[in-house]
């Protein structure tokens, strides 16, 4: 399969009018920052949203954002199986706000970004293996196992911990929100 299409914070900036910006991030992340005019779809709901954004795509180009973007390209990937031709915002909405372009926020409900929940649960998870382990030695095999899944994450550039964190319920959208975003992309 081919590479997903992409583009950098500064084209995608003098050509944001003609995208339309989906985010693929948690509500909690989208909440936090995202590009003027984007619509949530979390990654793990773009199969629900296909035909929303089948409908979006024969209108014009679609724009796939999250935090680094790595999960917008595996977007582009599940969109390209389906048919639909998308493009992917490099460096994601980290290089887009630190290139200085505009966010929207919502601080009523942002939550912290994926990586530093990740970044909580994988120390936590390491010191209370290391913790109970002074008790009870097998207990030294979660800190093994979360490391060998932090190596493991980084070198396949996925992360099963931050799947797991995404279905928590502060990452999950709100029903009718997701039910209202795929109404607008449906129109």
């Amino acid at each position: 399969m081919n590479s997903p299409a992409t583009i950098g914070p500064t084209q995608a900036a003098e050509r944001l009018s003609a995208y339309t910006v989906i985010d693929v991030r948690t509500p909690g992340e989208y909440a936090a920052g995202h590009l003027p005019g984007a619509h949530n779809v979390p990654l793990d709901h773009l199969r629900t949203a296909l035909p929303a954004l089948k409908t979006a795509a024969a209108r014009g180009e679609l724009l796939m954002v999250c935090a680094s973007g790595a999960r917008s390209a595996s977007a582009c990937e599940q969109l390209a199986e389906a048919d639909i031709a998308a493009t992917t915002l490099t460096g994601g909405t980290a290089a887009w706000i630190q290139q200085g372009h505009p966010a929207d926020r919502d601080t009523a409900r942002a939550t912290w970004p994926m990586e530093r929940q990740v970044r909580l649960a994988a120390g936590a998870l390491v010191v209370a293996g290391l913790a109970l382990g002074s008790r009870y030695r097998p207990a030294r095999w979660l800190s093994a196992a979360v490391g060998s899944g932090l190596v493991f994450s980084a070198a396949t550039d996925t992360c099963g911990m931050a799947a797991l964190l995404a279905k928590l319920p502060h990452n999950q959208p709100r029903a009718t929100g997701l039910d209202a975003t795929l109404d607008a992309l449906s129109r």
